[in-house]
């Protein structure tokens, strides 16, 4: 075959150059055919292949969307404060100090310090999960009987270790994360009920307003009760904008969350950032 030599298997190799697949990052990113936004702006551009990972460092400011192309993606989220990963997302602080318990356009996305890693600007989708976490590899493996990462069915956490392993960041330094485009919606009971996608072509886009480390695992939700392990692209790009301002309806919309941007402005300013 033309891959059982080494001369052959590099023929083949660089034969994919200039190529698109349907995983593979753009580079550059402006190589995008369409991009959200002005020209020459866009800094990541990739379709998340069901089953797999992404990860990326985003400067303050940058906004990233995040596209359920065929409705069954689930995007498992988690951020870091891009030079000290010690800061990262609080998902129960998130929850907590904000009074809500459901994601959408107008949630800030906090971290254990009280600063604002990232903002939710925009949401067409309102089946999101900031509850349930993701899949393990013990579930993942009783349930499709593999959840290692190379296997049909990775488990998110799995997924998680390897984009973390990519950052320097160890298994101890993964916190609970989000999901986004499976809803989980909470009974008077304390019972969780799960109410799926919204369909195809859902998005949402999150604001940067501090550098982040941005982990992505492309996995069923782990309420997710089809037994089979249904998992469909994910799109993301991200583009160059402004962070979050005093004047801006979102910095004001609620005392909790003055006080998160406040914090964050207090913390940039006191390090020359802002």
């Amino acid at each position: 075959m033309a891959t059982a030599t080494t001369y052959g298997a590099r023929a083949h190799a660089r034969a994919q150059e200039g190529t698109r697949t349907d995983t593979m990052p753009v580079v550059p990113a402006a190589d995008w055919p369409a991009p959200p936004c002005e020209a020459g702006h866009l800094v990541w551009a990739e379709t998340v292949a069901g089953g797999n990972y992404t990860h990326r460092v985003l400067a303050r400011g940058t906004e990233l969307r995040l596209t359920d192309l065929r409705g069954d993606a689930c995007a498992h989220l988690l951020l870091y404060a891009a030079d000290r990963p010690w800061e990262r997302l609080n998902v129960a602080d998130t929850v907590k100090v904000q009074w809500n318990a459901y994601l959408g356009e107008g949630v800030l996305l906090l971290s254990d310090q009280g600063r604002v890693l990232a903002s939710l600007v925009a949401d067409t989708s309102a089946r999101h999960d900031a509850l349930c976490g993701t899949s393990t590899l013990v579930r993942n493996t009783g349930r499709y009987g593999d959840g290692t990462p190379q296997s049909p069915s990775p488990a998110g956490r799995e997924l998680f270790k390897l984009a973390a392993a990519k950052n320097g960041l160890e298994p101890r330094d993964l916190p609970p994360s989000l999901s986004f485009f499976q809803g989980v919606r909470v009974h008077d009971d304390g019972t969780l009920d799960f109410t799926g996608s919204a369909g195809p072509g859902g998005s949402v886009t999150l604001r940067a307003e501090q550098d982040v480390t941005v982990l992505i695992a492309n996995v069923p939700h782990p309420a997710d009760p089809r037994p089979e392990y249904v998992s469909t692209p994910l799109e993301v790009l991200a583009w160059r904008a402004a962070p979050t301002t005093p004047g801006d309806p979102l910095w004001d919309a609620t005392p909790e969350g003055r006080r998160a941007f406040l914090n964050t402005a207090e913390f940039l300013t006191a390090r020359g950032l802002a």
